[in-house]
């Protein structure tokens, strides 16, 4: 049974005790603290089933050690309802919720501002224990939101609506979500890189022009103080005066000239740039390696797809791959099986579902068999045409062309065996492992392999 699965039983043994509850933060309220209510007792449980789901404290006005107690218990529980194959920042995330939904309203916005990218709380293709627990101990303070505070939490709202759905509250203990309200459009203003350009070129002019004047007005007053001291000396002429005020002046014109020049910047001289290498287009730059589909289901959205959960030897975990072949094989053959994927694609959104791999397959007319790994392979041992065991790009660059390039050279020959043939000069590449073991298809000879 999965855990939403599990959390929809826990709903609807909750909702069936007589003491119903007026919100969503009852029921789970007495699963995870652990404690059975009484049938005969109306409205009322032991002490331990304090509302601890983040709703308001007992009659105290203070949470006791007893509802931490129960609490921190019940979290605990709750984490072994999780689907296995969480990654590890994803376990950490899920702890993180359950600690944070039991403070609410205290850390709503931090909430609302999660889910502005994600479909569901831990980033996941399904409703988790996460999604059913925070929807529980939230519930109750969305069903008492204005209209403007629906607005203001519309990530909320519409994450809310979709895991009540999914999990399967009934319809009486659903929160009513008004679809019909108008929420402006959120809208980030950056500053553009020539204003901030504009700005600082205009500030340093406007200091250079500052620093030039007050050059030119300190030569005035020396240029008059010449004159003064020639007077005094017992000049008789006025040319005498004349020319040590024109000196001075011309000092004072030529200081500003010396900032104007010190001002204007020297140009830098262009370092040569090194000769990027033109990248070579082959095989080997492809990852090609063998996966274990470890389950397969349907996608919920599209019905020629398959989303299967293939291992294929990451260190963070299997990935999910998005796969149109519904229409060739049934769900039980797509099940615990060895494929060979093509893994360094770049990852694709299929109708909501991101797609992380490719599987790789041999058409020809309307029969399509998988490229079967050699016998006693491993997920993540690597896969290569002949010659061609090179370092593979890390990702492939749609613009490179680099799969549309190589792929049309892709083939079965009679012997079953996958093969690649640049052009007709050149021999066959079988697709190989490490060991020279062969990969081969089941009976498709000259097959479209991709």
């Amino acid at each position: 049974m999965s855990s939403v699965e599990s959390l929809t039983k826990a709903f609807e043994q909750s909702l069936s005790l007589k003491d119903k509850p007026e919100t969503l933060v009852a029921p789970l309220a007495t699963l995870e603290s652990g404690v059975d209510c009484d049938e005969k007792k109306e409205n009322s449980c032991e002490a331990g089933a304090t509302r601890v789901w983040g709703g308001a404290p007992a009659a105290g006005g203070t949470s006791t050690p007893t509802s931490r107690t129960n609490r921190d218990q019940a979290n605990a529980a709750l984490v072994k309802l999780a689907p296995a194959d969480l990654t590890e920042i994803q376990s950490a995330e899920l702890n993180q919720w359950l600690t944070v939904s039991g403070r609410f309203p205290e850390g709503i916005e931090q909430l609302n501002e999660t889910l502005k990218t994600r479909t569901y709380i831990l980033e996941t293709h399904e409703a988790t224990v996460a999604d059913a627990v925070v929807l529980s101990r939230i519930a109750g303070t969305v069903k008492s939101w204005s209209n403007d505070e629906v607005k203001l939490n519309r990530h909320i709202v519409r994450w809310l609506d979709l895991v009540q759905n999914v999990i399967g509250i009934k319809d009486e203990d659903k929160v009513t979500v008004n679809k019909d309200l108008e929420a402006p459009r959120e809208i980030k203003v950056k500053p553009k890189k020539d204003d901030k350009a504009g700005d600082k070129a205009g500030d340093k002019a406007s200091k250079k022009d500052k620093k030039a004047k007050k050059g030119a007005e300190g030569a005035v007053p020396a240029a008059e103080g010449a004159a003064a001291a020639a007077s005094a000396a017992g000049a008789t002429t006025a040319g005498a005066v004349a020319s040590a005020e024109g000196e001075a002046k011309g000092d004072a014109a030529g200081a500003g000239d010396d900032k104007k020049k010190q001002g204007v910047k020297k140009e830098k001289k262009k370092k040569p740039q090194p000769v990027k290498e033109e990248l070579v287009i082959s095989p080997g730059l492809i990852d090609l390696r063998v996966g274990y589909i470890e389950k397969a289901i349907k996608h919920p959205d599209a019905d020629s797809l398959y989303v299967s959960t293939i291992q294929m030897g990451d260190a963070d975990g299997p990935r999910t791959v998005c796969s149109g072949l519904v229409k060739y094989f049934p769900l039980e053959a797509m099940q615990g099986r060895y494929v060979v994927v093509v893994a360094n694609l770049k990852p694709v959104n299929m109708r909501g579902i991101k797609s992380s791999a490719m599987v790789l397959c041999a058409s020809n007319d309307d029969t399509v068999e998988f490229v079967n790994p050699p016998e006693g392979s491993k997920p993540g041992d690597k896969i290569f045409f002949e010659t061609y065991d090179l370092t593979p790009e890390p990702v492939l660059n749609p613009k490179k062309k680099i799969w549309e390039t190589v792929q049309p050279g892709f083939s079965t020959n009679a012997a079953l065996e996958v093969t690649y043939r640049k052009d007709e000069s050149e021999p066959e590449r079988k697709l190989v492992n490490k060991a020279g073991l062969l990969c081969k298809v089941n009976s498709l000879v000259s097959a479209v392999v991709r």
